[in-house]
């Protein structure tokens, strides 16, 4: 069986916290030589503002979509019921910080409108096709996520 998210089950915090500072450690002690790819993707480090807390909050995700300089997000959280953390951050504080390419770039994040995500995503599901069973295990809208340049 291959490992997806969604062969570790919903809802397991724990599981998604570990694999997040296993896989950062790793990315940022290689400047993204290693663990830069994932299923793959291309990695992207995330950093968002907490929206309670205000401290910067550190997510590592995978990019299906590289048009230019706009770097797209898929909030699937594997297909749970709940958006990721990262998702809620930026949606409260929408300028991050990304890294790839080992380089890090400040960005500002906004939610695809429906037209921009109609667009994109076939391109979303022809980079990983376990988007479209991530979309079918849950209830919501998976949303997309659009990153450009601050």
């Amino acid at each position: 069986m291959a490992f997806t998210w969604s062969s570790m089950g919903t809802g397991s915090d724990f599981v998604f916290k570990f694999t997040n500072a296993l896989h950062r450690g790793v990315f940022k002690a290689t400047n993204g030589r290693v663990m830069g790819k994932f299923f793959g993707m291309p990695v992207v480090m995330l950093t968002t503002k907490g929206r309670k807390s205000g401290k910067p909050r550190t997510s590592m995700l995978t990019t299906p979509v590289r048009e230019g300089d706009k770097v797209v997000l898929v909030a699937s959280k594997g297909g749970d019921p709940k958006h990721p953390m990262w998702f809620l951050n930026l949606r409260a504080n929408p300028d991050v910080e990304a890294t790839y390419g080992g380089k890090k770039h400040k960005m500002r994040a906004h939610v695809a409108t429906p037209e921009e995500k109609e667009e994109l995503w076939p391109k979303v599901v022809a980079g990983y096709k376990g988007y479209a069973d991530y979309q079918k295990k849950t209830t919501r809208d998976i949303p997309l996520v659009i990153l450009e340049p601050a």
